[in-house]
């Protein structure tokens, strides 16, 4: 028996070799009843649509790929499960639901050593002002759309993740609780994430009249860093109540450095931080941080990464960030 083809569909379900097409490519809208039609015909005939066929047709090779310039340490950290394989987990099931294939490129210090490999188009986590990942990819022609805006390129088509009012949340939590000092752990990198949440914090010491004490650290060898930096801060200023971490790497150094100086979570020492991740359920204490809703990020990014590559620029803005509250900053330590 031959292998029953896309017309051999069409002619069975009574409509046209396009709307087949489109109901499975979700490219175009297609009547629910009319996909759940065809899909159904299809699975009786023993159908199934041939990607190198599409792609031939298309000149796609119904691939996207998904990238970082974040080190591995912060993006995914110990245990590979982390903010970056978040996002690709949720948005390798998105791409699957559209008929594409994801590949993830693993952090690395030089765009170059992603070599010659062609994409559709490619969805960037957090890059940084001049982020080399943006410049490689624009030299190929290759779409791009960002999960996190991009410092000074409001062209570049982008999920927002509202890092200002995250920061907002969590400052404002350190106040309710009683937190009247407070330091800041923020990344040095040029990222909005980071450039944000410096904002944030400088405007919430101005309004509380508090002493601003901003540390600003590398994303390279992050928990460490933090480590030494808090636990000089924490042995030179007594006053300090909370401290906020703009990376979840920075907090469990922060955490860390805190034992060290005898400092009880949260007896003495209020702390929080903004991924809502491993490191935070799993710290002792676990710590208070945000859920930022990153599969439905993954979902919106995979959408607006295919309207780029059909040229449609949009925009769209992650939904509000949620706190998640936890013994690092509220409740008596067990």
């Amino acid at each position: 028996m031959r292998k029953p083809t896309i017309s051999d569909l069409a002619k069975a379900a009574g409509v046209s070799v396009t709307t087949v097409s489109h109901a499975f490519s979700g490219r175009r809208h297609v009547d629910p009843q009319t996909r759940e039609r065809i899909q159904r015909l299809a699975d009786q005939l023993g159908y199934h649509p041939s990607s190198m066929a599409r792609a031939l047709r298309s000149g796609r090779s119904g691939v996207i790929a998904l990238a970082s310039s974040m080190p591995f340490a912060v993006a995914a950290g110990p245990s590979r499960l982390g903010f970056l394989m978040e996002i690709a987990a949720s948005a390798a099931m998105s791409a699957l639901t559209r008929d594409l294939a994801l590949c993830l490129i693993p952090p690395h210090p030089s765009a170059q050593s992603y070599g010659a490999a062609s994409f559709d188009g490619v969805m960037l986590v957090e890059p940084m002002r001049d982020d080399p990942l943006v410049r490689h990819f624009e030299q190929r022609k290759t779409p791009i759309v960002s999960i996190g805006t991009v410092p000074g390129r409001p062209d570049i088509p982008a999920v927002d993740l509202r890092s200002r009012e995250t920061a907002d949340l969590l400052l404002d939590h350190l106040a309710d609780q009683g937190c009247r000092q407070v330091a800041a752990l923020i990344g040095a990198s040029p990222r909005t994430s980071q450039i944000e949440s410096a904002e944030a914090y400088g405007a919430f010491a101005a309004r509380h009249a508090m002493r601003p004490r901003l540390i600003l650290l590398d994303e390279e060898d992050a928990e460490a860093t933090a480590y030494s930096q808090v636990l000089d801060l924490l042995r030179s200023d007594g006053a300090i109540e909370g401290i906020f971490a703009s990376i979840d790497a920075f907090a469990t150094g922060a955490i860390r450095a805190a034992h060290e100086a005898g400092r009880a979570i949260p007896g003495s020492l209020r702390l929080v931080t903004r991924y809502d991740g491993l490191r935070a359920k799993l710290s002792h204490p676990p710590l208070t941080a945000v859920d930022l809703h990153l599969p439905a990020v993954a979902e919106k990014a995979v959408g607006l990464l295919l309207d780029q590559i059909d040229g449609c620029k949009q925009a769209e803005k992650a939904d509000l960030p949620e706190l998640v509250v936890r013994a690092s900053s509220q409740g008596t330590e067990k």
